[in-house]
């Protein structure tokens, strides 16, 4: 299981051919890699659901290989016959079925990790190890910001502004996926960690995922900054794994308003910074002692949120759906309405 969604496998992947399986929606959250955080929020997994099949077939219209099968609108694949494209379902769906591909272990010594027995166990059918990002603006507390300044990205600015900046062409990075704290790689070592799989095909594929998301977004009024993508290879090819164009996966706003989980974590930031700066800490601790899991090192847990913050964001996440998709699929305020109630918080 993943900290917000469930993983259910019906045939598992060999070496020789790809699995099916499903992913489950549910409606927890997880901030600053955290994992499973005290509360739920009521509609959520729906919400990704639904917009990460959106998403898929939008890809797949657009030749876009995916691993995504369909939506199941109640029970299993195998009790229900064949999962059904999004326009099937009257309901909101919270289960999505995928062809599954292997994910071998990854050993370690504290931090040093082994990718050369990743790919040994993995062949030519493997989730690669890594999530590619890509960025369309730059907001305040970005960490884009620390790895470069702003002429690197084509801006012309002396210093980083105190507000979001809108890049000029999006840009493409590669972070580590199974590490316990994820890190940013340069292209050489990007290149080796994926393996078989080109770097320059999994940068190609998510600019196309970029692409098509930014669009869609446009026609619902929502502003995509940035977002991020994993893939598998098989075959010889990439394809597009997870889920794709989430508020969780992705950043979105709404006249200038956070339309994501970026909502609560910034919560968490103004009334929990204790907990936050111990998340710090214990991160920063972890790797002065090269010891892989920082959560054990942590002497804080998360507080819950007031039940407005849980509505609120509740209704944040149906309504943008809703926008997202253009459709009523989620009992949901307008979008405007939305927006407003978290703008107080």
């Amino acid at each position: 299981m993943t900290s917000v969604k469930e993983f259910r496998v019906v045939a598992p992947a060999t070496p020789e051919r790809l699995g099916r399986g499903a992913f489950r929606f549910t409606d927890d959250y997880s901030v600053f890699d955290w994992g499973k955080m005290p509360d739920e929020i009521p509609g959520k997994g729906a919400a990704l659901c639904a917009m990460g099949a959106a998403n898929f077939e939008l890809l797949e219209e657009a030749g876009v290989p995916t691993h995504y099968r369909g939506v199941v609108v109640e029970g299993s694949v195998e009790e229900e016959g064949l999962p059904v494209p999004l326009s099937a379902a009257a309901e909101p769906p919270r289960e999505m079925a995928i062809d599954l591909t292997q994910v071998p272990d990854l050993p370690h010594e504290g931090r040093t990790y082994d990718y050369d027995a990743f790919h040994a166990a993995a062949g030519e059918n493997y989730l690669v190890p890594l999530e590619i990002v890509f960025r369309n603006t730059v907001p305040v507390g970005s960490s884009l910001r620390s790895r470069g300044a702003p002429a690197d990205y084509g801006l012309d600015h002396d210093d980083w502004p105190d507000a979001p900046v809108d890049l000029p062409d999006p840009v493409v990075e590669f972070s580590t996926k199974y590490e316990e704290e994820d890190r940013y790689l340069a292209r050489e070592e990007a290149d080796r960690i994926a393996g078989k799989a080109d770097v320059e095909d999994l940068e190609s594929v998510a600019r196309e995922v970029n692409r098509l998301v930014t669009e869609r977004a446009a026609a619902a009024g929502l502003t995509h900054e940035d977002g991020k993508i994993e893939c598998l290879y098989v075959d010889g090819e990439v394809r597009v794994a997870d889920v794709v164009g989430t508020f969780d996966e992705n950043r979105f706003s709404y006249d200038g308003q956070q339309v994501s989980k970026e909502v609560v974590r910034q919560y968490h930031k103004r009334t929990q910074p204790e907990w936050v700066a111990a998340v710090t800490d214990a991160k920063a601790r972890a790797a002065r002692e090269d010891v892989a899991d920082w959560r054990a090192l942590c002497d804080r847990d998360p507080e819950p949120l007031p039940e407005r913050v849980v509505r609120a964001t509740s209704d944040l996440y149906r309504a943008g759906a809703n926008a997202y998709l253009e459709r009523a699929l989620f009992d949901a305020p307008p979008l405007d309405a939305a927006v407003d109630a978290v703008r107080d918080l």
